[in-house]
């Protein structure tokens, strides 16, 4: 694999060349999500295959003038000499996307179903230095990450918080992150039923560091195991109080895929649910929609013996991925989460209306509970009432608050009655 020092001089001079011509280039950082999971899972000469296989990919739908580099184990830099405009840079994007979306990447008799998030900078107009080019294509790429897009070109007001490896290490280690419980609330019986364990972290520098920044810095180091260990016992934790109080409620818990990775994830999520005292059929495990296309096999198998134990499996944010209806009729989920985007919108646009009438149809045809997030207010609640939504979680019904505090009132309740 090439390392920075001999791809950014390789890239200076590309760009150097292109300038004079036509004035207007672009630089794309194009990495492929899981590559790395893979190929600790699978070895070294499984992935660089596969990379030499993206490579081709990626030069089938670009120009004989472009060029691709190869620039770690999971990523590529592409050059766009002579473009017109921004557009062409995102329209190249869209077609390195799309060429990833169509088929899995083959090795042997292993197929690898990948996909790519692109970062977008513009030469001159973001900088004429290789160096300065390539941070802003990744800055570029870890919006459209934080965003849940895939891609984005970058704009000077990216700012993000300056998050230290340190710093987040030794809290994770010293238990100084905080759990908030979100609740869910069933239409059918009228109740909240469970809640939402959500991950927040304040640091004296920056403040409340968003989960949207401090969770894909995780998941891009080592330190996303760690935070999943200590979500997950810190979550139990706080459940296992609401079981011994006599009120309780299902909790679900946000999976990163790369956990999966890890040999025996399985056996430590079933061992803390054991030491904890939370039954298995209380505890919904949460993976995104993307997540799927990581390492469909992986996940599946992972999940599978987590469900054949009886945790429940919620696809988390659908609608907003490229997971098809053959990976839902393969995937071992209990429940469909409605991302918040459509229910927003269910308002202002009767075409989202219909589109989260199917989806929830979809979920009942599949057999799975139908959950709608980002329920803000009374409006939205009765549409999805009359739409047959099982389960409904939003600003209307709860904010996040300390779990402590969660818990604390919901036994103070239940004392009174």
């Amino acid at each position: 694999m090439s390392d920075r020092a001999h791809l950014l001089p390789a890239v200076q001079g590309r760009l150097d060349r292109a300038r004079p011509d036509a004035g207007l280039c672009a630089l794309l950082v194009v990495r492929l999500r899981g590559m790395r999971e893979a190929q600790l899972r699978f070895g070294y000469e499984f992935g660089d295959e596969v990379m030499l296989a993206a490579r081709e990919r990626i030069v089938s739908v670009l120009r004989h003038v472009d060029t691709v580099y190869l620039s770690g184990d999971d990523s590529f830099v592409v050059v766009l000499p002579t473009i017109r405009n921004r557009t062409h840079a995102l329209l190249a994007a869209t077609r390195i996307v799309g060429a990833f979306d169509d088929a899995p990447l083959a090795h042997g008799d292993r197929n690898w179903h990948g996909r790519v998030v692109v970062g977008v900078a513009l030469c001159p107009e973001h900088g004429t230095d290789a160096e300065l080019l390539y941070r802003r294509a990744e800055l570029a790429h870890d919006e459209a990450v934080r965003i849940g897009e895939p891609f984005a070109i970058y704009q000077p007001e990216i700012t993000p918080v300056e998050i230290l490896y340190t710093e987040l290490r030794e809290d994770i280690a010293a238990n100084k992150l905080d759990v908030m419980f979100q609740p869910l609330y069933d239409l059918r019986k009228g109740e909240i039923v469970s809640v939402e364990s959500l991950a927040r972290w304040h640091t004296a520098a920056y403040g409340n560091v968003p989960p949207s920044d401090f969770v894909p810095f995780a998941e891009r180091s080592d330190l996303i195991v760690p935070l999943t260990r200590w979500s997950l016992n810190a979550s139990l934790r706080h459940a296992a109080a609401l079981h011994r109080g006599g009120c309780p409620l299902d909790v679900a818990i946000n999976l990163s895929p790369r956990v999966f990775a890890e040999q025996g994830f399985a056996e430590q999520l079933l061992g803390a649910l054991e030491i904890w005292g939370v039954p298995a059929e209380a505890t919904i495990v949460e993976i995104t929609e993307t997540a799927l296309l990581t390492d469909l096999d992986m996940s599946v198998r992972v999940l599978r013996r987590l469900r054949d134990r009886g945790v429940r499996v919620a696809i988390d944010d659908f609608g907003t991925g490229y997971a098809s209806f053959a990976y839902l009729r393969h995937f071992p989920a209990t429940e469909l989460k409605i991302d918040k985007s459509f229910v927003d919108a269910m308002l202002t646009d009767p075409r989202t209306e219909q589109v989260v009438r199917a989806m929830v149809e979809v979920a009942h045809r599949l057999d799975l509970e139908c959950v709608a997030e980002g329920v803000e207010n009374e409006e939205t609640l009765l549409r999805l009432v009359a739409m047959d939504c099982d389960i409904v979680q939003g600003y209307h019904i709860g904010r996040p608050m300390h779990a402590e505090t969660f818990v604390a009132e919901r036994l103070a309740a239940a004392a009174m009655v």
